[in-house]
């Protein structure tokens, strides 16, 4: 054979050689990059999937309290569930207030006016707290007047004002959000298993009803718009508006769960 012919082998063989070579690397960067993607959503994450997975550590232990234990399994107290209500019942108050001082604080005409809808709800939820719960435990208004808001209870109601009235709206918006989310996921989570008490089952299918998910998504909606215009800073800022609310549900389930008082017994 011709030295030419020879030397266009050998050249094509180096060719094919370096062709396999690079598809070989290609195909292994591809497994590895696979690799890392399973069971990952291929849609980009939220600022609110942002602050969830930050936080996760408080709501792990949210789900671990004996309070949420105790309803699941039916344990729970009847009592010490008609403390919770009552405490309950006052948070929702100063929700809706919050609420309606974050609607006036809206740039966009129909986030004033979810806000607004949202706190309306809220006032709803109280009246019927009042009507159906306090009387199932035979509690009276005065009975209910009789009982002290829990230090932990004033605490996150002043948390949640304070930053309503003094703070931008997206930092309102983050402290509001632990308790459409928590309540959701916490509604998600106990109803895999249920609970053998009718009230305590009831209590979570409120939690996870498509009305009560259709708000929390509203909302969600809304704390994603504003946060894609955010800087970093009022981002940061917003991280930590979610996260003390987040502690300050944990705060408030536990006070309820020790009947907190404000000097000993």
């Amino acid at each position: 054979m011709p030295p030419t012919q020879s030397s266009d082998l050998v050249g094509t063989a180096n060719r094919r050689s370096r062709n396999w070579t690079k598809l070989t690397l290609t195909l292994a960067t591809f497994a590895i990059l696979a690799s890392g993607l399973a069971g990952t959503s291929l849609e980009a994450q939220t600022f609110t999937d942002e602050l969830w997975e930050a936080n996760r550590d408080v709501y792990d232990a949210i789900l671990e309290h004996p309070f949420l234990r105790g309803m699941q399994d039916g344990s729970l107290s009847p009592d010490t569930f008609a403390f919770y209500t009552v405490q309950d019942a006052r948070y929702l108050r100063a929700f809706a207030n919050a609420l309606s001082v974050a609607a006036g604080k809206a740039t966009d005409p129909r986030w004033t006016r979810q806000l607004e809808a949202d706190a309306q709800s809220s006032l709803a939820s109280e009246r019927r707290l009042h009507e159906e719960v306090f009387a199932t435990h035979g509690l009276t208004s005065a009975d209910v007047a009789q009982i002290e808001s829990t230090p932990n209870a004033f605490a996150y109601t002043n948390f949640l004002l304070a930053t309503a009235h003094d703070r931008p709206f997206e930092e309102a918006l983050a402290a509001l959000l632990p308790c459409y989310l928590i309540y959701w996921e916490v509604g998600k989570a106990l109803q895999a298993q249920g609970s053998p008490n009718a009230t305590y089952q009831a209590w979570i299918d409120d939690y996870i009803s498509p009305r009560y998910a259709k708000a929390v998504t509203a909302f969600v909606e809304v704390i994603d718009s504003v946060a894609a215009t955010a800087d970093t800073e009022t981002r940061e800022r917003m991280h930590e508006r979610y996260r003390r609310g987040s502690q300050y549900e944990w705060l408030f389930w536990d006070a309820a769960y020790r009947h907190q008082t404000w000097l000993p017994k």
